[in-house]
């Protein structure tokens, strides 16, 4: 397997350099089993992506006129209770929140108790049932790191739309890493991402390649 690693200023460069990496480098080949069966991705086989200013705003990436946008900021905030809470709307078949949860409020008291030089503070999605849902989570894992004051946040996606998924979820896991962080008494500080499942789905492809020469 071919490791793809992107170094980033902000969300929005690393969101316009994995496009770029994952139209010209991803191998295309067609879905046998998960969403968009029977439709063809473009992927890369393990993407590590560290976005040295996360914070830096807009968190949503600009689109040329004519490409719809990815996601917008209002999108983001309504999905914060999705990923920070564990209440499931009707038809939802889990919430990252369900999982999250109770985990962010202990790694906040673990730092704030224990000090900062500990490989613990690690926060899980998913349990040994999730392989029985019909669509498992994509996001597996939030991990942290306070190093030199700053809050470092380690994240792995099994599967991840780059399109419309990539700049939503990143934003929003920013957001949660700059609540924590001031709840913790530290600065903001890297966004550090892994999947071995970075795509885009055939309908994006020429979205994203129009966003890709408009740099």
């Amino acid at each position: 397997m071919k490791i793809s690693v992107i170094k980033a200023r902000d969300l929005a460069e690393a969101w316009f350099l994995c496009l770029a990496k994952t139209l010209n480098e991803g191998f295309e080949y067609k879905i046998d089993r998960g969403s968009y069966a029977g439709q063809q991705r473009k992927e890369l086989d393990l993407a590590v992506i560290q976005i040295e200013y996360p914070g830096t705003r807009p968190l949503i990436p600009d689109v040329p006129p004519g490409v719809p946008p990815p996601s917008t900021m209002e999108y983001v905030e309504s999905y914060l209770p999705y990923l920070m809470t564990a209440h499931k709307k009707e038809g939802e078949q889990y919430t990252y929140g369900q999982y999250l949860e109770k985990q962010i409020a202990k790694i906040i008291e673990m730092y704030k108790r224990d000090g900062f030089n500990t490989n613990q503070a690690y926060m899980a999605v998913g349990n040994e049932n999730s392989i029985d849902l019909p669509d498992p989570p994509c996001l597996r894992m939030i991990d942290t790191r306070v190093r030199e004051g700053k809050l470092n946040f380690v994240v792995y996606f099994r599967s991840w739309d780059l399109w419309a998924g990539f700049p939503s979820n990143l934003a929003a896991i920013q957001l949660l890493k700059e609540y924590m962080a001031s709840e913790i008494g530290v600065a903001d500080g890297e966004l550090l991402a892994m999947s071995k499942g970075l795509h885009l789905y055939d309908y994006s492809w020429e979205f994203a390649r129009a966003v890709v020469r408009s740099q």
